[in-house]
This record gives C-alpha cells, sequence and structure tokens, in this order.
C-alpha cells in the first residue's frame, strides 16, 4: 500500500491509501504529546511497516501560547517578558533579538560596553542551551553518564544568570535600550574563573561521546538532511550547517558587537544526526572563543543603558536631575515610548538558528504586529524527510539531533 497522506482536521488524524492491496500490513502510532523524547508537548503521528518508519507527521500546537498576539496589548517594554518564554532554554538570545528590533525602529543609539555585555551573555546562553541539548540527547540514546555532566556544568552558567540578575532561567536582564542594570562586582571575575574550567569538561565530552561505536551506530548516517532539502525547508543553524549551508548570521549579517569578534563557522557536509552534533560540539568551543574575546572587551565601569530619557529613565541616584523631572521620566517609562509609524526585521543567531523578529509600530505605545521567526518551527516541518525510512528506535534520535523548543515552535 503506499500512504498518500496524513492529514489533520480538528484533532482527527486519517490516511488514505492508493492501490487495491489492505492496510493491514502497516501500524500507525501516536508517539507524544506526553512522550519524553519528543522533547516537549509534541506529537508525532508515525506510519509504521514493522519496525520501519512509512511516513512521520508533526502534529504541534499543544503548547500555544499567543505570544505575538499578546504583544498587541502590551507596552514594548512589557511584550520582552513574553520573549523569554519562546526559547525558554535561550531567554537572553530572545531578549536580544526583540530589543534590536525595538531598537531600530526607535533610531537608538546603544552604548558600545552594552553590546559587547549582550554578546558574553548571549553566548554564555548558548552554551547552557548546547550543553541541555547534548545532555538530553545523550540521554534519548542511553548515555545517562553524559546527561548528568552536562546538566552539573549548566547549573553553573545558571548560577551566573542569578549572580546577574536574581533570575536562573527568565531573567528579561537585556532590555530596550541597554540593559536592566549594570553588572554587580565580581561577575566578570566569576565567568572568566567558570571559563577556565570549561575546555576540561567540553574535552570529556568528546572522550564520553565522539569516538563511542555505540554513539557512532546511533546517529552515523541517521536522519541524513541533504543541502538543498535543507535550504528549501528553512533550517538554519547548525541543522543548516552541518549539511553544509554556510551562514552565520552572526558573521554574514553582524548585529549588536559581533563584527569585533572572530571565531569559525563549522560546518559539515554529511548532514546526518552525527554531523549535526559534531558541529555543535564545535559551536561550544567558538562560544567560549568569543566569551573570552568579550571578557577583554568590556570596560570595567561605564554607561549601561542608552541616555535617551524617552526610553529609559535615568537612575534615581542621579543628583542633577530633579524630582519634578525624574517624576516625568519614570512616568514616561511606565507608561511607554512612542516609535514613529514603520516596520522592521531583526535577526539574531539564536543557539537554534536564526531567530527573526518582524515588527510593525503605528506610532503608539504597543507593537500594532510583531511575528517571530523561530527556526525550531523550520527544523520540525523537516520531520517527515528526516523520519521516512528510519527505524523507530531511531526516531528519538533523530528528534534529538533538531534541538527544538515546543515553545517555540507554538506561539
Amino acid at each position: 500500500m503506499n500512504i498518500d497522506a496524513i492529514t489533520s482536521d480538528q484533532g482527527t488524524l486519517s490516511i488514505r491509501a492508493l492501490g487495491d492491496t489492505s492496510d493491514s500490513s502497516y501500524t500507525v502510532m501516536n508517539m507524544g504529546p506526553q512522550h519524553p523524547s519528543t522533547h516537549g508537548v509534541l506529537r508525532l503521528v508515525l506510519t509504521l511497516d514493522g519496525e520501519r518508519v512509512v511516513r512521520g507527521e508533526p502534529d504541534v500546537g499543544y503548547l500555544h501560547t499567543g505570544i505575538e498576539k499578546q504583544a498587541e496589548v502590551k507596552t514594548y517594554q512589557q511584550a520582552l517578558t513574553l520573549t523569554d518564554r519562546m526559547d525558554y532554554l535561550s531567554p537572553l538570545n530572545n531578549n536580544l533579538g526583540y530589543a534590536l528590533a525595538v531598537e531600530k525602529l526607535l533610531g537608538a543609539e546603544i552604548p558600545e560596553r552594552v553590546s559587547h555585555i549582550r554578546v558574553l551573555l548571549c553566548e554564555l546562553s548558548r552554551l547552557a542551551s548546547h550543553l541541555v541539548w547534548l545532555g538530553t540527547s545523550g540521554l534519548d540514546a542511553g548515555a545517562m553518564s553524559t546527561f548528568l555532566y552536562c546538566f552539573q556544568e549548566r547549573e553553573k552558567i545558571l548560577d551566573l544568570f542569578e549572580t546577574l540578575s536574581g533570575v536562573r532561567m527568565m531573567t528579561s536582564y537585556i532590555t530596550v535600550g541597554g540593559l536592566m542594570a549594570d553588572l554587580p562586582d565580581g561577575f566578570l571575575d566569576q565567568v572568566r574563573k567558570y571559563l577556565d574550567g570549561f575546555p576540561r569538561e567540553l574535552e570529556m565530552y568528546h572522550g564520553l561521546l565522539t569516538g563511542n561505536s555505540i554513539w557512532l551506530e546511533r546517529t552515523k548516517g541517521i536522519g541524513a538532511l541533504s543541502r538543498q532539502t535543507a535550504i528549501e525547508y528553512g533550517c538554519t543553524g547548525a541543522v543548516a550547517r552541518a549539511s553544509g549551508v554556510d551562514w552565520d548570521v552572526r558573521r554574514d549579517l553582524p548585529y549588536s558587537a559581533y563584527a569585533d569578534y572572530e571565531f569559525k563557522v563549522p560546518l559539515c557536509s554529511e548532514g546526518d544526526s552525527y554531523a549535526r552534533y559534531l558541529v555543535r560540539m564545535e559551536e561550544m568551543e567558538q562560544a567560549y572563543r568569543i566569551c573570552r574575546q568579550a571578557l577583554d572587551k568590556i570596560a570595567p565601569s561605564g554607561p549601561y543603558r542608552t541616555s535617551n530619557r524617552k526610553i529609559v529613565p535615568p537612575p534615581k541616584w542621579e543628583i542633577s536631575v530633579s524630582m519634578e523631572a525624574l517624576i516625568h521620566h519614570f512616568k514616561l517609562f511606565t507608561e511607554g515610548f512612542s516609535p514613529p509609524p514603520g516596520e522592521v526585521y531583526q535577526r539574531i543567531e539564536s543557539p537554534k538558528g536564526e531567530l527573526g523578529f518582524h515588527m510593525v509600530s503605528d506610532g503608539s505605545n504597543k507593537p500594532y504586529r510583531m511575528r517571530v521567526r523561530t527556526p525550531s518551527l523550520s527544523h520540525v516541518q523537516a520531520l517527515p524527510v528526516l523520519l521516512k525510512g528510519c527505524l523507530l528506535a531511531d526516531v528519538v534520535v533523530v528528534l534529538a539531533s533538531l534541538d527544538f523548543v515546543l515553545g517555540d515552535v507554538d506561539r
């Protein structure tokens, strides 16, 4: 029997078969949305011929938050906190993409020190995100020790974020106009101390998996994605680079202060799960390299946000500002600034791939429209191509290799 299509109609999926043969040789199985290996509330409808996947269809929408619509009824400052909940493993990158889009609308000038701090925080966030991917990918293939080591290392980065903002994950620290607050005393020294031990940890991860015969058998040749198919599906980030697509927004369309940094964009041509593993492992090494450079570029003191008082209020300890002016500025801040009418598109390189914010202003203090282009959605859409012909046991490995987050898919 040839499977022509699996379509969704009010949550009910049906199979249309072509030909006269009976469909009894095929099994249709739900994987998720509660299955732990779907990395969130993703439902997969798998059509199986024995242990072989004939077709795999993703069914998304179980985590729909309406973030894009919610932003329309919140001021530009309030809507920032919504972005933490998209790719919740990398909130600071989401904050940066949103803040850059609004700053582009405003034509705001951001201090150079702020730009370098943002780079440092986003690369630390990239390390934290990749550690979750590596640990859970190993766990899906049976490597329990890798999971424990990676989460132990991620906790150290979350400790840094807690020192910085008081919050471990949803920090909302990168804000429109700059940063929520200045760096606490000794923070850069703490980051430097953490980075001193990271190469040793990364070497241990390579020792656990890179040459491991079981890991090689589970990932090599599994879930292969050609370069052309990756482009057609809009894949970005490590998924695309593992298929030979030489594209990185940080290098090709530099934002913030990335133009001042030297780093390598890792590439592979095989496009399988092992290639995606190698690319992300190299990305962690490059993120470490960028963090080291950022520590040397960040001035020990200086402004941590723009001086434009229509965007951010003055600190209350500025004696030169009268109480009346201070109250006026805080009123402007709480009511929200009003960018001139227009629209912008701002893209950044998040740990998952290209993250883009399309924002439209009608001259009010709220976004008229916000549309987010997230990398995870494009990668989930490619699952039917990646899963076709795989064994059922390989499905979880393919899912893990894409490193998607359902909060990034359902908005």
